[in-house]
């Protein structure tokens, strides 16, 4: 057991480290050279085509903490540590979403969740854009010891303006859940996506929320959905209060869990996102 925690938070470590050390380069344009004296071999102005001279110009981020205590009959402390950090450029997009989860209840651990995604967006700021993304989590809550998922889809752009961001994204994507009794669990599932991000009152409050909904596509009964609605608001350029409300549901789990979790957390952020 113990070489197949440290096997597992290597892996997790490891893919940690490719995120957060994804290099910057830079593509110069090559062309061929062209003699001044030879006005006749110089391009038309509106002919040329332009090449990006980046692949990544701009960086953007937020680290996140989230909690929620209780003291008496039912002594419950949870703690929420997440961070988003998005790598744009002309042409392609890298996110990363960690979070782990940490909580007790009248002395009894319940969540030690680790979760680390990747998404690798391509033509992002257009209205519709592909994308490819690769997680892997592990959870004492759900009793699992690893799940690893890869995959690819479409995303579409349905409202983008100053104050409302709204998309919608379909991937299919292979899963494996190496649960901690149960066997081992392999499918494949569509993964359907909503995502927003709203600014009301001049940006004095922001409502964010993203949905999962996820059945397997071998076996309709295997489903799985989260949801994660926030409540912000900015004090200043740099930091926001915040609230949360989670809810997810597995139909699938060890036979000592529940399918479906709720928690509300209370937090604050702090980034230029």
């Amino acid at each position: 057991m113990k070489n197949s925690t440290f096997h597992r938070f290597t892996k997790l470590a490891a893919f940690s480290l490719f995120l957060f050390s994804y290099p910057v380069f830079a593509q110069q344009p090559s062309g061929t050279v062209v003699s001044p004296g030879d006005s006749t071999a110089v391009p038309r102005k509106d002919s040329v085509l332009i090449i990006p001279n980046v692949l990544i110009d701009t960086v953007r981020y937020r680290f996140i903490g989230d909690g929620n205590f209780a003291k008496g009959n039912v002594n419950r402390s949870l703690m929420v540590l997440r961070a988003e950090v998005t790598f744009s450029g002309p042409v392609i997009n890298i996110a990363t979403n960690p979070r782990f989860t940490y909580g007790k209840q009248n002395g009894i651990l319940a969540e030690r969740d680790s979760y680390v995604d990747v998404f690798v967006d391509v033509f992002k700021k257009r209205k519709t854009y592909l994308f490819g993304l690769g997680a892997l989590e592990t959870s004492n809550l759900r009793k699992i010891d690893l799940r690893q998922m890869i995959g690819a889809g479409v995303g579409y752009r349905l409202v983008q303006n100053i104050n409302n961001n709204l998309s919608l994204t379909n991937a299919i994507l292979y899963e494996s859940t190496d649960f901690q009794e149960k066997a081992l669990v392999k499918t494949i599932r569509n993964s359907f996506r909503v995502k927003g991000k709203h600014s009301l009152l001049q940006d004095k409050i922001r409502f964010n929320h993203i949905t999962f909904l996820q059945p397997a596509l071998n076996d309709f009964s295997n489903l799985r959905w989260n949801t994660i609605m926030s409540i912000e608001l900015p004090i200043n350029k740099w930091v926001t209060l915040r609230t949360s409300f989670e809810n997810s549901y597995e139909s699938v789990v060890e036979a000592t869990r529940r399918r479906n979790d709720s928690r509300i957390t209370f937090g604050i952020s702090v980034g230029n996102k």
